[in-house]
């Protein structure tokens, strides 16, 4: 019988932040497998260190993690068959994910190659978008509000049209494009109202008033929430 791969949504960085179900797995799967960047330590796994017992097979899945290279389709076709190989064994396998698996989250690659074949579980996790609403004090959405969210990778008339429409949004993936995104809040009258935060829930988190982020020092792992009201209550 095969065994069952789980993916499971880890949280945003905050070990304390890991579900019950998530710790109850991975005290029982005899395989854990977790994205790592090509040289260096795998943040999945550092998130769980503290939960993490000893004595399991550990599986890292390194790839290149640059947005220009991401997702590494050949990467998760390796590891697709790496874990394949457990779960045929019998032995059961827990994946990784930081934030929700199911919220752009890189488990999905392994789900779309292994579901067919093998019994799979996603486990929901504390998503970064949650996350960061919690530790800025800012409400995402009200009554009939509509929420969008947007990758700050996109253009800026893409992001300028779709930011006009919307009452609540919340921007992810800022990195490099941090001042594209800025640019095009200050530009609709948004940047008084918007709040950044980056590596939420984490030992190094910061959170700053948009105009005091350098230009070129937002993390990937950084957002921008931004109410048209200013408070989603009011």
């Amino acid at each position: 019988m095969s065994g069952t791969l789980y993916g499971l949504g880890i949280g945003p960085g905050d070990p304390e932040l890991l579900t019950l179900k998530a710790h109850r797995l991975l005290q029982a799967v005899p395989v854990i497998a977790y994205p790592a960047p090509e040289q260096g330590d795998s943040l999945a796994r550092r998130i769980v260190a503290p939960h993490l017992p000893a004595g399991r097979t550990e599986v890292a899945i390194r790839m290149p993690l640059v947005e220009a290279r991401f997702p590494a389709q050949e990467v998760y076709d390796r590891a697709a068959v790496a874990l394949g190989g457990h779960l045929e064994a019998g032995r059961d396998v827990a994946v990784l994910c930081e934030g929700d698996p199911f919220f752009y989250g890189s488990f999905m690659y392994l789900f779309g190659r292994m579901a067919e074949r093998f019994a799979v579980e996603v486990v929901p996790g504390v998503s970064s978008l949650t996350a960061c609403a919690a530790v800025l004090g800012a409400p995402l959405a009200a009554r009939n509000d509509t929420l969008i969210v947007l990758p700050g990778p996109l253009d800026a008339e893409t992001l300028r049209a779709r930011l006009a429409q919307a009452e609540a949004a919340a921007i992810i993936k800022l990195g490099r494009h941090f001042p594209k995104v800025r640019r095009v809040l200050e530009e609709l009258g948004l940047a008084e109202s918007a709040r950044y935060v980056e590596h939420a829930t984490m030992t190094e988190q910061r959170v700053l008033p948009l105009a005091e982020v350098k230009a070129d020092a937002a993390p990937y792992f950084s957002m921008i929430l931004v109410h048209r009201r200013g408070e989603a209550w009011t």
